[in-house]
């Protein structure tokens, strides 16, 4: 899986470099086993962002902008990295950048399925016409009362993926914060910034040829590897 998803980063045109950031010596022997390069953090890291600032910090200069892929996502799609990094030079007051998909009857069904069986499935957002973000959420938000009437059309409902992109400067400022109560009751790292009234912007992207489907539990293994099949991706 991490293969797959440093695949996807390093499938993205002009970065300045790809990197895993972990903390176990196992992911770390495994990335070096197929060629990618690896900056060790602490385990004290409360979530991905932190890794990522810590991450930074130990490489330096690199670049701008960072990207976090998560390597529990290797259903992203690569193509949306440059939209985000376009969102926040277009935008230079938002501080991150996240992509969002308007859910396919099918992942609708799987996130209502989840939680109906008392699971966490994948996070949905809902965001102003402006595309700043109001909330993130594990549960299915906006509530849509009987679900959705037409089983063909696609549910008020948006799935967030698991990328962001980041400022510097946003990084900074968030590892220096402390676990905001939102983003500990959620489990959800991106509701700090919200907390530290820090905009972030949503990147609706098109409809996709698969369910980006996260892996959250044990069940959404043979999805993904369905998935991945289907694609070509072995």
């Amino acid at each position: 899986m991490i293969e797959r998803t440093w695949e996807c980063a390093s499938a993205v045109p002009g970065c300045a470099g790809v990197w895993v950031a972990t903390d176990d010596g196992r992911i770390a022997s495994e990335v070096e086993r197929f060629g990618g390069q690896v900056v060790m953090t602490s385990p004290t890291c409360a979530n991905g962002t932190e890794r990522c600032a810590e991450a930074v910090e130990r490489i330096g200069d690199a670049a701008e902008f960072v990207v976090n892929l998560q390597g529990d996502a290797p259903l992203s799609p690569s193509a949306v990295v440059n939209r985000l990094i376009d969102r926040l030079v277009d935008d230079q007051e938002v501080a991150m950048a996240t992509p969002a998909i308007s859910c396919s009857p099918s992942t609708y069904r799987h996130l209502l399925a989840d939680r109906a069986a008392g699971r966490v499935g994948g996070t949905t957002v809902v965001f102003t016409d402006a595309y700043r973000a109001l909330y993130f959420s594990k549960e299915v938000i906006p509530f849509a009362p009987g679900g959705t009437k037409d089983a063909a059309a696609p549910a008020p409902v948006h799935l967030h993926l698991g990328l962001y992109a980041y400022r510097r400067e946003t990084l900074n400022r968030y590892r220096q914060a402390p676990i905001s109560r939102l983003e500990q009751l959620e489990g959800l790292e991106q509701l700090r910034f919200l907390e530290l009234g820090m905009p972030i912007s949503v990147v609706e992207i098109e409809p996709l040829s698969w369910d980006p489907i996260e892996l959250n539990n044990p069940d959404d293994v043979t999805i993904i590897e369905r998935t991945l099949a289907s694609r070509g991706i072995q």
